[in-house]
């Protein structure tokens, strides 16, 4: 078995972990102080084909594979979750579903510009009454002719703030069925849909909007794939992304252990460095061991889909160890830090408020068991 990374892999580590280091460590505390994106971060990932890795060449991607999309993951999220994540929403949740179902003429419309950075997307799912049933989702689609009009609320939305596009979740037809969701392409701005900013305490830079959507009229073609019944679609779309959001999570680990180690060798008490100190010195020893397996189920779960074998199960469980590891990491750090790990001048109360997004964001630890556990026949 071999568990090394290829030297292309390396290539785009280091390739990010430069570009991270020099444009993006150096603003992320003052985006989130003003909960702020700037935007033109997107046209520098286009230029370095960060946007397009997860796609083929011939779809106007960068023809990589499932690991190096987790590579940019980690490494963008090691520098600021809040810059990954608005990175993730755009990429994946946005891009995916019409790069795996769209038609060329949507494919045509749309991926050229995502890929490059010039238009940006957001996924529109989450309902204020929905919670975590993908399936009771209010949002309804009437069919009209020419078209469809659509109305209901969204929240939640990452990118909703200052999207070109958004792919939208709705329901054309009134059971509680899978056949009965479906997926809309929606340019935007529309005055049909009200994008409101909400302030959140994680991931303050990505930008999050409630939506409201009323009366919104598209064209047939708006229809994703031209065909109703896009949910299996939105499923296979997640089960991927948990895998992605998993390696997020390490990154942010990553941060939170280095962060504790750089504290640990500066910082004296009494006389000694605080590393010198067993307890401290365990704390770190865990947070190591917990990311040396969280690295290993994240990029397992990553060959998995390059190899067309991943689960839905499978993914639950990377995704919900690695979120549970960065959240340990995070909180270990603090106390690490002791008053300085609430000081905003450290690093260690920005990660952790950041990592608690993923054991609620993309399916909280409580879907992941059943999941898990659902698998086993429980």
């Amino acid at each position: 078995m071999d568990f090394s990374f290829t030297e292309e892999h390396e290539r785009v580590r280091e390739t990010v972990r430069r570009f991270a280091a020099a444009e993006i460590a150096p603003i992320a505390r003052q985006h989130d102080d003003d909960e702020t994106f700037p935007k033109e971060m997107f046209r520098k990932w286009g230029d370095l084909g960060l946007l397009g890795v997860r796609y083929p060449a011939e779809d106007g991607g960068s023809g990589m594979d499932k690991i190096s999309d987790c590579i940019v993951r980690e490494e963008l999220s090691y520098a600021s979750q809040s810059f990954a994540s608005t990175w993730s929403a755009h990429t994946h949740l946005g891009i995916w579903p019409i790069w795996k179902a769209g038609t060329a003429e949507q494919k045509a419309k749309y991926l050229p510009g995502a890929f490059s950075g010039e238009k940006i997307s957001a996924f529109g799912l989450s309902e204020p009454g929905g919670g975590s049933n993908i399936r009771a989702l209010s949002t309804k689609a009437e069919k009209i002719d020419g078209g469809w009009r659509i109305s209901g609320a969204k929240t939640y939305i990452s990118n909703s703030p200052f999207a070109d596009f958004m792919l939208l979740a709705a329901r054309t037809s009134p059971e509680l069925k899978p056949h009965a969701i479906s997926l809309f392409i929606v340019d935007l701005p529309n005055p049909a849909v009200v994008i409101h900013k909400l302030d959140k305490e994680g991931i303050r830079a990505s930008e999050t909007g409630l939506i409201h959507i009323d009366g919104l009229e598209v064209p047939d073609e708006a229809l994703l794939g031209n065909e109703t019944g896009t949910y299996p679609i939105i499923l296979d779309s997640l089960s991927e992304n948990r895998v992605g959001v998993a390696a997020n999570a390490l990154g942010m680990a990553r941060a939170a252990r280095d962060a504790s180690i750089a504290y640990a060798r500066e910082r004296e008490v009494a006389g000694k460095r605080v590393g010198q100190y067993q307890a401290i010195a365990h704390k770190i020893a865990d947070m190591d061991t917990d990311i040396e397996a969280a690295r290993w189920l994240v990029y397992h779960g990553a060959w998995l889909v390059d190899q067309g074998k991943l689960t839905a199960s499978m993914a639950a469980k990377v995704k919900l160890f690695a979120s549970e590891v960065a959240v340990r990491a995070s909180e270990q750090a603090i106390r690490i830090h002791g008053g300085a790990g609430i000081m905003r001048d450290y690093s260690v109360g920005r990660i952790h408020r950041d990592s608690l997004v993923y054991v609620i964001g993309e399916g909280t630890s409580e879907v992941q068991r059943n999941l898990i556990s659902r698998a086993l026949e429980l």
